[in-house]
């Protein structure tokens, strides 16, 4: 395979070779003879590359000779650079030391083409010297340039017969299209299209069959013709097939035209269904041929058309709404491989085997040519070891790739050869990873993929019809909930990584496979997906991958949760990065380091830098001197506060990305003429001129836009000459200030708020924040902004009446907070029609003015929120929406007066959807329902509740409850029978008797997890062997438990975790037992000293261990030998908390050999470390401690060569 990127390659290489000569970037007559020589052989070789193709599958030779030729397109490209480099240097010098013929003398040494024929001489010599030894090689490999590929043999021709007694999964999406068929949808023609589109593999043909078989499609045609179309679009071919399938005679025909006149005859007024199956050309004058006979046949006929290529469907047919094949549910995609596996519908008969096909068919997500194909490799087979070792193995290490990769490979071969290369790039991207589109486009420009003087767009306009091409095919996914992001299907993932060849490591995959240490030597783009805590082991190996162009972090981020970091060891950034000097891509996205490596600014030909969410304070001036970087990302560097003085000499920056960061009013002058720059980023109002010139200069086409301070522009009317109506905006927050004084001109606002609407197409997410007008623009709840998902509108406290946002059709969530002067609420906020069609999430806080809701009464038949499944409310909202909003599954109230026992009783008859209750701080509220039998004929759905602020709580039957910081509740009251309850949190519940809730054989036995914490009055617990399904138990700062029935622990088979701690009246004899299953303890500040608990036994799979001192008894912990005894060695994480007189850990820790976290808090007498096993730990957290410790640990301190591998270190 390595032909497939390697063409692409040498093609950006010959563009560039001929840059160089075309525009003499090298002075010195040496190079540029060299370099002419390069361009006439480079061609020469490339012309071998198809017949090379077809013979490295039989040859290890010529597989070896395509290895060295990629090698050396590396080689050659970084040659390149270094003299475009070179130039650029010297350029800037010129610049800014203007020259003149009698200073000649004066120019720098980096600028004579003697220096640098001495810095690149022997490299040149090398590339011509392996160049030659390639072109004489072909001739002995017997390489010959070929025009034409042939054809590809896995090609697989398909036939209208249904295989196999039934097809799993499909059902749903057989219903549909038949009704599509049969139907008699308007037509402009006499015959329509029904396309089905989907990825290689997921049914397309497979359902075609169900729907050409069916009984009922039988009996409503005339005709019917099947034809496997294929890559080869052979208009006579298919024209025959299609002219024997409808009955035509079986002659010869001299040309295309008798045949299309034969044809049309046959099909003259008949209905007839044809089926064009796995359809690749897009060509539009091949369908024009095609399509001709097709207009004679009666109205009502079909063709149903498959094919992987959505782009295909509106070039050539304007077909916008093909029917898109999903991948199956994980339930039929079981069923599916059980059936080729084991011959039955499920599991039933070998439960054995379930837990790894379940893990096979997780594998294949939903992809139904996958499942049929590892099933069948395991047909008959039910070993369980030869299961595990299907599921272990990575699909292309199977024999023939499982049959699924040639499949696949298919679409991979029908791309140009730049889109193969962009493709195979994305080997990079982890399995799950979710990424934005426009980040891998900066990264394609940023390795030279989209340079391409044949065009006069942008290489972001490139990069973005590229993307849209790949995503067409199925390449790429949509991420199912927010279409602004993308994921690649994991078999696609695997295509990838089959086809990038040796010169692509992914450390996940190459940790896997054990590669070997030379082997790094070869490598040029590793990508590593970000763990919590990364060591210095793990990278040692790619110090000698000194020819590596990409180092790309990829911390796969859970959305919600932005800012989450990942460790470092800084050894990485000392000594491997330095390293690295060829880089073109460096990522150290959400890594904790403080400050930028030093060796970064002498990366040269570094064109994308990303240090977003880091802690860097100040980006160094030595970056400056990376005359290529394109792309700069400190978005979320928060504590970032200064750029470079030289900021200007970054002259190829093009994208710089400063959002949420304090830089957005800290540009350097000058900024503005750097023309190709675009700056994400928010920007707070201060001067008119830089905010509309900001404004005028945004073309990123999926740009945020974050305004704060609007209050500060003087006039619209210059907003209103930027057109931002014009600009395709994603994301846009507009910020008043919070302060509604006598400055603010309520008239102005509203103007300023409606020039700045944007284009309707793009926008996504819209929020609008402490407004001064009284009423909103039109365009605000304008239902042409389809794409338009999520709302916040708040601290708008002049506004008299909400937004028509009842009439955006996709609307998915609503935030609405602190509009007071909203008294009612009607049609202008539902509009006409099905109000809220798409709400699922609505949330209205804080409107204290809200008074009336005479929203559609006495309407038949009006419909709101249908889709509505979390309602958050405040002040005076409740009783008005939850008439409305009946569906709603998750309701939030908070802050509610007004909300009485009677009232809420009022509410609760329309609760019967809800399946989660949360109530806080609405203090009117004493109880929420009379019994357990009262909230069981409503509440029929709860299974989970949490309120603050009751006096009591009868419970139905629910399955988890909160009671936190209820002061005065006093009684809870469990159902007498058929308990569900699974979770039982208490917090802070003063005045609750311990008679309530006693932990006895009384309580539901089929708790999992129970959390008391701050209970006054509990006293005791005195029995736990019932509860054999509890997971986690937690006792923590109640004062007043006396006893604990220690001996019962070891009964808890199921217990994992358990804290028992800050209770100092309990006085327990021994802890000697445990669970057999405990991971985790949190232990100690009870009445006796850990240090006299005595011998333990603790079971192997304990890993966590939190030990308190501060017991009622006197403390005498010094050494931590005394607590040797509670240390097991299979202890992966140690926290000592609060042993106020500790003072040595050297001794006594020795034997946690698999200690990896080691956190030491308010121990503040503390002197030494455990030197042993400080080299193995990711991380070292040391707070309270002296200052000698400080010292010590510092960079200058003793313990420094040992903590410096440690990623995640703290010393306060």
């Amino acid at each position: 395979m390595a032909e497939l990127v390697l063409s692409a390659l040498l093609a950006v290489v010959f563009e560039k070779l001929t840059s160089v000569l075309e525009n003499k970037i090298t002075r010195s007559k040496v190079i540029h003879s060299k370099l002419k020589k390069w361009e006439r052989k480079l061609p020469l070789i490339q012309a071998l590359l198809e017949d090379a193709s077809q013979k490295e599958v039989t040859s290890k030779a010529i597989k070896q000779w395509l290895n060295d030729l990629q090698q050396l397109a590396y080689d050659i490209d970084d040659i390149l650079d270094t003299l475009a480099t070179d130039a650029m240097h010297c350029e800037f010098v010129n610049e800014s030391q203007p020259i003149t013929n009698k200073v000649r003398k004066f120019i720098p040494s980096c600028c004579t083409s003697f220096s640098l024929c001495t810095r690149v001489g022997s490299k040149l010599d090398n590339i011509s010297s392996r160049l030659h030894e390639l072109m004489d090689e072909k001739e002995k490999l017997g390489l010959i340039v070929k025009n034409e590929g042939s054809k590809d043999k896995n090609r697989r021709y398909q036939t209208s017969l249904v295989v196999g007694p039934s097809i799993v999964g499909r059902e749903g999406d057989k219903k549909e299209l038949l009704q599509k068929l049969l139907g008699d949808e308007p037509c402009s023609q006499n015959f329509s299209i029904v396309p089905i589109v989907g990825m290689g593999g997921i049914g397309k043909t497979t359902l075609a069959k169900l729907l050409y078989d069916d009984q009922l499609v039988k009996d409503h045609f005339e005709l019917k013709a099947w034809v496997c179309v294929s890559d080869d679009f052979d208009s006579f071919n298919i024209s025959k097939v299609i002219h024997q399938s409808v009955g035509g005679e079986d002659r010869d025909f001299a040309d295309l035209n008798l045949l299309q006149v034969a044809l049309r005859d046959r099909l003259m007024g008949k209905r007839f269904l044809l089926v064009l199956d796995d359809v690749w050309s897009d060509k539009w004058e091949d369908w024009k041929t095609l399509e001709g006979p097709f207009f004679a046949g009666a109205s009502g006929s079909k063709i149903i058309m498959t094919t992987r290529k959505k782009k295909l469907l509106r070039k050539l047919l304007n077909h916008d709404h093909p029917y898109i094949l999903r991948k199956l549910s994980p339930d039929d995609a079981l069923s599916l491989f059980a059936q080729n596996a084991l011959g039955e519908n499920n599991f039933d008969l070998f439960p054995e085997l379930r837990q790894h096909g379940e893990g096979i068919v997780q594998k294949c997500d939903g992809l139904p040519l996958a499942l049929e194909a590892l099933g069948r490799l395991l047909r008959n087979r039910t070993d369980e070891e030869e299961w595990k070792q299907l599921l272990d193995n990575e699909i292309w290490m199977l024999e023939d790739e499982g049959g699924i990769l040639p499949a696949l490979r298919l679409s991979y071969h029908d791309l140009s050869a730049c889109l193969k290369q962009l493709f195979a790039y994305c080997c990079l991207i982890p399995k799950d990873y979710v990424f934005d589109k426009k980040d891998l486009i900066l990264l394609w420009m940023a390795e030279g993929f989209l340079n391409n003087s044949a065009t006069n767009k942008t290489m972001e306009c490139l990069g973005e019809e590229y993307f849209q091409e790949l995503l067409s095919r199925s390449f790429f996914q949509h991420v199912p909930d927010d279409e602004s992001l993308f994921v690649m299907h994991d078999l696609m993932n695997d295509l990838a990584t089959f086809v990038a060849g040796e010169f692509f490591s992914r450390l996940d995959i190459d940790t896997k496979k054990n590669v070997r240490k030379e082997a790094f030597k070869k490598y040029r783009h590793m990508s590593f997906v970000c763990e919590r805590y990364m060591c210095y082991n793990k990278f040692k190996a790619f110090e000698r991958a000194n020819s590596l162009r990409t180092f790309l972090a990829m911390p796969n981020v859970v959305r919600g949760n932005s800012w989450q970091a990942f460790y470092l060891s800084s050894k990485i950034l000392v000594d491997t990065l330095p390293q690295l000097p060829l880089l073109r891509v460096l990522s150290l996205s959400r890594l904790k380091i403080h400050e930028v490596p030093e060796c970064v600014g002498n990366m040269k030909y570094l064109r994308y830098l990303n240090l977003s969410r880091t802690r860097i304070t100040h980006v160094p001036e030595s970056v400056c001197n990376l005359y290529n970087l394109q792309t700069l990302i400190v978005c979320g560097c928060d504590k970032l506060t200064k750029l470079p003085e030289n900021f200007l000499k970054l002259k190829n920056l093009r994208h710089f990305d400063i959002r949420d960061t304090l830089l957005c009013n800290m540009m350097p002058l000058g900024i503005s003429e750097m023309k190709n720059l675009q700056i994400l980023s928010e920007v707070v109002v201060e001067n008119n001129d830089f905010f509309i010139s900001w404004l005028r200069n945004l073309k990123n086409p999926q740009a945020e836009i974050h305004i704060y301070e609007l209050q500060k522009v003087q006039s619209a009317r210059y907003i209103q000459g930027v057109n931002l109506s014009e600009k395709r905006v994603s994301d846009l927050h507009m910020g008043w200030s919070n302060d509604f004084d006598d400055s603010r001109n309520e008239k102005l606002e509203k103007k300023v708020l409606d020039a700045l609407k944007p284009h309707s197409d793009n926008l996504k997410h819209l929020a609008i924040v402490s407004y001064g007008g009284k009423v909103f623009p039109n365009w605000i709840g304008d239902p042409s902004f389809l794409r338009l998902t999520s709302v916040r509108i708040e601290k708008c406290g002049k506004c008299m009446f909400l937004p028509p946002l009842g009439e955006l059709p996709s609307l998915k969530k609503l935030d609405i907070e602190g509009l007071n002067e909203v008294k009612v609420v009607g049609s202008e906020f539902l509009g006409r029609g099905i109000a809220f069609p798409k709400l699922e999430i609505l949330r209205i806080e804080n409107m204290r003015g809200w008074e009336v809701w005479s929203a559609k009464r006495g309407v038949v038949g009006a419909v709101m929120f249908p889709c509505i499944e979390e309602l958050g409310c405040g002040d005076g909202v409740l009783t008005s929406l939850i008439h409305a909003a009946s569906s709603v599954t998750k309701l939030s109230i908070r802050s509610i007066t007004g909300l009485s026992d009677e009232v809420w009783r009022g509410v609760m008859d329309y609760l019967g959807a809800v399946e989660e209750l949360g109530i806080s701080y609405c203090d009117e509220i004493r109880y929420l329902w009379e019994s357990e039998a009262e909230a069981s004929k409503v509440l029929v759905n709860l299974r989970k509740l949490q309120c603050k602020n009751l006096e009591r709580c009868n419970l139905p039957n629910i399955q988890e409850l909160s009671i936190d910081s209820c002061d005065l509740i006093a009684s809870v009251s469990f159902p007498i029978e058929g308990h569900k309850l699974k979770s039982l949190t208490i917090n802070g519940c003063e005045q609750l008797l311990e008679k309530e809730v006693l932990l006895n054989a009384s309580m539901p036995l089929v708790l999992e997890v129970v959390n008391i914490k701050s209970w006054k009055n509990l006293k005791s617990i005195n029995e736990l062997t019932c509860f054999i399904h509890l997971t986690q138990l937690r006792i923590e700062d109640c004062s007043s438990i006396e006893s604990f029935p220690a001996a019962d622990l070891l009964n808890l088979t199921s217990l994992k975790h358990l804290t028992i701690a800050k209770c100092k009246s309990m006085d327990v004899d021994s802890f000697g037992v445990w669970p057999p299953k405990l991971c985790y303890l949190a232990i100690g500040g009870l009445k006796k000293p850990i240090s006299k608990f005595g011998p333990q036994n603790f079971p192997p799979s304990l890993v966590d261990l939190w030990l308190f001192g501060g017991s009622a008894e006197e403390d005498d912990v010094t050494s931590g030998s005394q607590l040797s005894h509670m240390l097991p060695s299979s202890l992966t994480y140690l926290d000592l908390l609060g042993f106020k007189k500790l003072e040595r850990v050297s001794k006594g820790l020795q034997h946690l050999t698999s200690l990896q976290h080691l956190y030491i808090t308010n121990c503040p007498k503390i002197q030494d470390l455990p030197e042993e096993l400080l080299p193995s730990l990711l991380s070292l957290f040391i707070d309270g401690c002296t200052d000698e410790m400080k010292e010590k640990t510092s960079r200058r301190g003793s313990y420094w060569p040992i903590i410096s591998y440690i990623p995640c270190l703290r010393i306060v």
